[in-house]
């Protein structure tokens, strides 16, 4: 259990296992503790380093808005700090939105990259999660108190008088229209996209999504020559709301951690 100071904050982190370093980002008003199931099997054989982001868990808010752009500062910030040339970095719904903007705004610190359950554009959530955005205040501060997820959130906050700060923040957050499409570019990493069948995802847009990072753009020959450094997993009976604590996440996130080299091969015969 180690805290370090960043980008004036003071970022909650604890760390499982040794090895490979994976920065592990958890969802909306959750903690690292959310992946404790799955834990074991990600730190099996890899340094895990989950992290408690702005206003979540042990970390406590600061005097500045929540935005994905200012928490992937926030992990580059910490990879720097833990005295690392890179980290694979992997995120889980508003955990996957600090870790794209990370991987964009920081591409020489990711080794790779897993975002789970979260889109590149605003508009890649389906209506009703937008909807559940909007619902994001006072009310739903008061109402939330009554959830497993208040209960998480109290026995662990430095101050837990700051639940309506950080509920406001949220909304504020996740109502801002967004399109990283183009910036997509910049990510140097390979990256690997899950979702469950049933998430709060487009299918249509997860396709797209793929598509930016070259992926289903074409058949990829008989011997895999063609096909993209990128992978795509959608994990079959599972919602936006219990994958990232299915035991079939971490296997199907392993091997792309794992993998040697995530480079086609080189076409039969040359």
């Amino acid at each position: 259990m180690s805290y370090a100071d960043v980008n004036g904050i003071s970022l909650y982190y604890e760390e499982h296992g040794s090895g490979q370093p994976l920065i592990l980002l958890h969802g909306g008003y959750g903690t690292g503790d959310m992946y404790a199931a799955i834990m074991p099997s990600l730190a099996s054989g890899r340094r895990v380093i989950a992290v408690d982001l702005q206003g979540h868990g042990r970390t406590a808010d600061v005097d500045r808005p929540l935005s994905f752009q200012t928490m992937g500062d926030d992990i580059a910030a910490l990879i720097r700090h833990l005295g690392q040339p890179q980290a694979d970095v992997m995120g889980y719904s508003f955990g996957a939105g600090t870790a794209l903007r990370t991987a964009i705004q920081h591409p020489d610190l990711v080794r790779r990259l897993v975002i789970v359950s979260h889109p590149v554009r605003h508009d890649g959530w389906f209506p009703q999660s937008l909807a559940g955005f909007d619902q994001m205040g006072p009310a739903f501060a008061e109402a939330m108190k009554q959830s497993p997820i208040y209960e998480a959130y109290a026995r662990v906050a430095p101050r837990v008088e700051d639940w309506p700060v950080l509920v406001d923040k949220m909304g504020t957050l996740l109502r801002q229209d967004y399109d990283w499409s183009a910036e997509v570019a910049e990510i140097t990493a390979p990256v690997m996209l899950v979702y469950g069948d049933a998430d709060s995802v487009w299918p249509a847009h997860i396709a797209e999504f793929y598509a930016l990072l070259g992926g289903g753009l074409r058949d990829a020959n008989w011997d895999g020559s063609a096909r993209p450094a990128a992978r795509l997993a959608i994990l079959p009976g599972h919602t936006h709301y219990d994958i990232s604590f299915s035991a079939d996440l971490p296997h199907a996130v392993i091997p792309f951690l794992d993998a040697p080299s995530l480079d086609p091969p080189p076409p039969m015969g040359q």
